[in-house]
């Protein structure tokens, strides 16, 4: 691969490719696998996984004869994130048939929106390295998930699960603003940030929850004519993605320099290769024989319905993030973490609320919270610990009745169990020992040990003071008050002199 600042060798003819000459278009289309119960036209349960072929019904495994019923909840979900994205809603639109066959495509054809999608003429501001962006959104439809193909290599054979087919999408189609890679990221993980934020979909990749087709092409610099694209699938990861969008970007002007034309084609990304191969040439709105869905009727939305919808928006990352910063009085930096995620801003806040200390309690989620949840490979949204333990441990700590590393301790325990810490802390002998009479023969102990240090104090090194303190901690295993194992200390010593 490279980057915007190299000079690739071409694999065949080792002629120069100055990558520095060209600029890379990018245009995406994210398909968003709803969070509905159930599926756009019928009644079957759209939760994943599940025994093979379990959620169907004659509806979505495309039998002569049934009829689809459009699920509201669809609408209102379109609705919301058009309005989040700074959508026009289209108060008159239907559905249409879009017409292939494949295996997995039960009806032979795919109800989807063509000529009067939902939502129209939105835009996302994204952060980039050269500051704010603004990505177009040239449109978001609503649609039918098809089922799923499962290849047995070893029988020869492909069967199919229609348990997805008929599973609600909103396809969001960006325009072609994006020039690289980061840009791309920037945009996809802030489009996953509001859905997850509105509740409208977990938009996981590995479960195929939110999908990314990537319309790519290269042009000279300074040249307004775009180039031709070609579509890259089968993209699952934000590291895919990066991978795919470098590695196409490279192929695309190393044809050009040879003086051959880029074909306009649909290309399959193979991550472990690192390598994409052709599936087959695009297709053009034409090619599907669009026509008007039959068998639903035109969706009339009031202004009433869309007010209500706005109503209920919730506060979105952007303004959390300079609310922590006005009311919590947190970092700029410390604010957009917590923030990226709707499950741990919702965490940190009522840890907060408990605690009476942001600073503090931000410091345990970008350290210890954070922390585990990628040594443990979870998302955001599968932490299960009492936000209340969380706060307890802090105002332990605050209070001086643990010490740090021992709270740490706790509360990766309390992450992984949900344990209430306080028992735990008492059970397991880790709070701090407050008795004057244990620190006083601990104290007394290292006096006696620590002869010639006791001389270096008395001598006026201040560093000697420290040490004994060490010593006196050692000793109690950690677990000593150390504003009193300093305050029976000094007072010996004191004594002493």
């Amino acid at each position: 691969m490279g980057n915007e600042n190299e000079t690739i060798i071409g694999e065949k003819d080792n002629n120069l490719i100055d990558i520095e000459n060209y600029e890379t278009v990018i245009g995406l289309e994210v398909h968003i696998e709803l969070a509905t119960k159930t599926k756009i036209f019928c009644g079957c349960k759209t939760s994943f996984g599940g025994a093979v072929n379990a959620h169907t019904c004659p509806v979505c495994t495309g039998m002569p004869g049934a009829l689809p019923v459009l699920n509201k909840k669809v609408v209102e979900y379109a609705i919301a994130l058009g309005r989040a994205t700074n959508c026009e809603i289209n108060k008159v639109c239907g559905f249409d048939r879009k017409n292939y066959f494949y295996p997995d495509n039960p009806q032979n054809y795919q109800i989807s929106q063509l000529y009067a999608p939902i939502c129209v003429n939105g835009s996302l501001v994204i952060e980039t390295e050269d500051g704010k962006k603004t990505i177009g959104i040239h449109e978001m439809h609503m649609e039918e998930d098809a089922g799923k193909l499962i290849h047995d290599e070893e029988a020869g054979v492909s069967l199919v699960d229609y348990n997805r087919s008929g599973v609600p999408l909103i396809e969001v189609v960006s325009e072609p603003d994006m020039r690289n890679a980061n840009e791309v990221i920037g945009y996809l993980e802030k489009l996953k940030m509001i859905c997850q934020y509105l509740g409208i979909s977990d938009c996981k990749l590995q479960e195929g929850s939110m999908r990314v087709d990537v319309n790519l092409s290269v042009r000279k610099k300074g040249s307004e004519k775009l180039g031709t694209r070609t579509e890259m699938k089968n993209l699952n990861s934000f590291r895919a993605i990066t991978n795919a969008i470098e590695n196409e970007k490279i192929r695309q002007i190393g044809i050009i320099e040879k003086g051959e034309e880029v074909v306009l084609e649909t290309r399959r990304w193979d991550d472990i290769k690192m390598e994409s191969y052709s599936m087959r040439s695009k297709e053009d709105a034409k090619d599907y024989r669009y026509f008007p869905e039959p068998d639903l009727v035109k969706i009339c939305i009031e202004d009433s319905f869309i007010k209500k919808i706005e109503s209920n928006q919730p506060e979105f990352a952007d303004a959390k993030k300079e609310r922590y910063i006005r009311e919590y009085e947190l970092p700029e930096y410390d604010a957009s973490l917590l923030t990226e995620s709707k499950k741990i801003a919702e965490y940190f806040e009522e840890v907060v609320r408990l605690c009476g200390n942001p600073k503090k309690a931000s410091n345990w989620f970008i350290g210890e919270v954070f922390r585990l949840l990628k040594e443990e490979r979870m998302d955001p949204e599968d932490i299960n610990f009492t936000p209340k333990y969380l706060a307890d441990i802090i105002n332990v700590v605050t209070d001086g009745k643990i010490n740090q590393g021992n709270a740490k301790v706790v509360f990766e325990e309390v992450f992984r169990t949900n344990v209430e810490p306080l028992g735990y802390m008492k059970e397991h002998g880790l709070m701090m020992v407050s008795d004057s009479g244990a620190i006083e023969a601990a104290v007394s102990e290292v006096l006696v040990e620590c002869a010639n240090v006791v001389e270096d104090f008395y001598g006026g090194k201040d560093k000697a003071f420290g040490y004994l303190v060490g010593q006196v901690m050692k000793k109690m295993k950690g677990k000593g008050d150390p504003g009193k194992v300093n305050e029976i200390l000094r007072e010996k010593l004191e004594r002493k002199c």
